[in-house]
């Protein structure tokens, strides 16, 4: 089982001038998933996207190049990997010499792929193709201006309601926030909840997702907590969730997970990221 106090966060750490895939460091997926019940087959699909945007390295003359990288890490993968491992990753490639730019995301995929335990597509965009990226804001009915009591403590599954007729409907939120389980630092994000079912109460699922403000987990894990909470209480007959992160060391991270079988959402910045 991974133990978290061997990773680098909340330790002083040095930066490698170096190429080194030793530095990524895997955080296994199935304990999480364990405390959730899910010990079989999860009711889900999805991918995290990751985007990182100060990726760097030299070419053969040793001029620096940059690009914007994205990471699309399958939910299926048995280990994550912890972001400020990747950053240090990331950065020992700065002082790197590579022939051409698809060296370094063939490199990248390559030690992505094998500290997580499933294929990790890597695309790197160059400057040029920067104003092409996409910027959008989360779909639906924003539920931020609904007048409810969040006073809680920890996440409260029991605020989720689902009665009255079937809907398909799409909802979002600006307002979450968690921490990182071992620094405790704030981590905020955009939630979008898209699912067909019994209506769901709005003002009790934004009670719901503001309750996370003080719950330590990783991003991937509260995607899924999410997941399985409103799956559990609600019994939508289809569910997805899509949040997008706001970024952290160069880096954001946007889980998404799904009960059906439709592509993954197009992976486009919001303003907070």
């Amino acid at each position: 089982m991974t133990d978290l106090k061997d990773s680098p966060l909340g330790h002083s750490t040095s930066w490698s001038g170096a190429y080194d895939p030793r530095l990524l460091f895997p955080v296994e997926r199935a304990p999480q998933r364990r405390e959730l019940a899910f010990d079989d087959v999860p009711p889900f699909r999805g991918v995290d996207v990751w985007n990182a945007y100060e990726v760097s390295w030299l070419d053969v003359r040793g001029k620096p190049e940059v690009a914007i990288a994205t990471f699309a890490v399958p939910a299926q993968s048995p280990c994550i990997v912890e972001s400020k491992s990747v950053k240090l990753y990331l950065t020992a490639l700065n002082l790197t010499r590579f022939a051409a730019r698809v060296d370094v995301a063939q490199t990248i995929a390559r030690d992505l792929s094998a500290a997580t335990g499933a294929r990790v597509e890597v695309n790197l965009t160059a400057p040029e193709g920067f104003g092409d990226l996409p910027h959008a804001e989360l779909a639906g009915d924003c539920l931020d201006a609904l007048p409810v009591e969040c006073d809680d403590a920890a996440p409260v599954p029991n605020a989720l309601v689902a009665h009255g007729a079937v809907v398909a409907e799409t909802l979002f939120t600006r307002l979450f926030r968690s921490v990182c389980p071992v620094t405790g630092q704030p981590d905020y994000a955009s939630v979008e909840i898209r699912y067909r079912g019994e209506s769901i109460d709005h003002a009790g699922l934004l009670r719901y997702l503001v309750s996370f403000r003080r719950h330590a987990g990783f991003h991937e894990h509260c995607v899924e907590r999410i997941f399985a909470d409103i799956w559990r209480r609600c019994a939508p007959q289809s569910l997805a969730i899509n949040a997008r992160f706001t970024r952290r060391g160069g880096i954001d991270i946007n889980p998404w997970r799904t009960s059906g079988n439709e592509p993954a959402p197009v992976n486009a910045r919001t303003a907070r990221q």
